[in-house]
């Protein structure tokens, strides 16, 4: 079975543990990533990216190259908006750390929120998405980061949510693909 990373066109052979550490320590190794890189990876059209700094969703490239934490707050994006709207998707970008910028040194970085979350599907894999098996789950997840209490719990929800929305995003993708072969 072949797992792609939510929001990339990043084929694994398997989804495993700390497999976006992995897959992006090499190809962070050199710096950033160009534009045509990061479309590359992700499938979105250049202006969508660019728009999405313009409107202050990312901030911008510094010598036209994107860092591991702009990359990935590009990824959660693009699979986040599937599913949610893009004010609720900067809420909740913005509630992890009490700000929206993805340039912070005092906060926790989205490459530290996209490999969680990747961790989260991982432990997931083959159960239901139930309400109980997530928050047993997430809570296992957070337990062990090393951060304050406050941002356990409030990582906790912004996994559950994103877990969620990318699930909803999965089942109307069914949705669509049985309406077509109703037609």
């Amino acid at each position: 079975m072949v797992a792609r990373l939510p929001g990339t066109t990043f084929e694994l052979g398997e989804l495993y543990e700390n497999a976006v550490s992995d897959v992006f320590r090499p190809m962070f190794a050199g710096g950033g990533l160009t534009m045509s890189q990061v479309v590359q990876l992700t499938g979105l059209e250049p202006y969508i990216i660019q728009n999405w700094v313009k409107r202050g969703f990312l901030s911008p490239p510094v010598k036209k190259q994107y860092s591991k934490n702009q990359f990935c707050r590009i990824v959660i994006i693009n699979m986040l908006r599937e599913s949610l709207q893009m004010d609720k998707i900067c809420s909740l970008l913005s509630y992890i750390n009490n700000r929206l910028d993805d340039e912070s040194d005092d906060r926790m970085g989205d490459s530290e929120i996209y490999n969680e979350y990747c961790n989260l599907l991982f432990c997931m894999q083959g159960r239901e998405l139930c309400q109980k098996a997530l928050d047993s789950e997430t809570e296992k997840l957070v337990s062990a980061y090393d951060c304050d209490e406050s941002t356990k719990i409030r990582l906790k929800k912004v996994l559950t949510v994103m877990a969620l929305a990318h699930r909803a995003a999965q089942l109307r993708q069914i949705a669509e693909q049985t309406l077509c072969e109703i037609d």
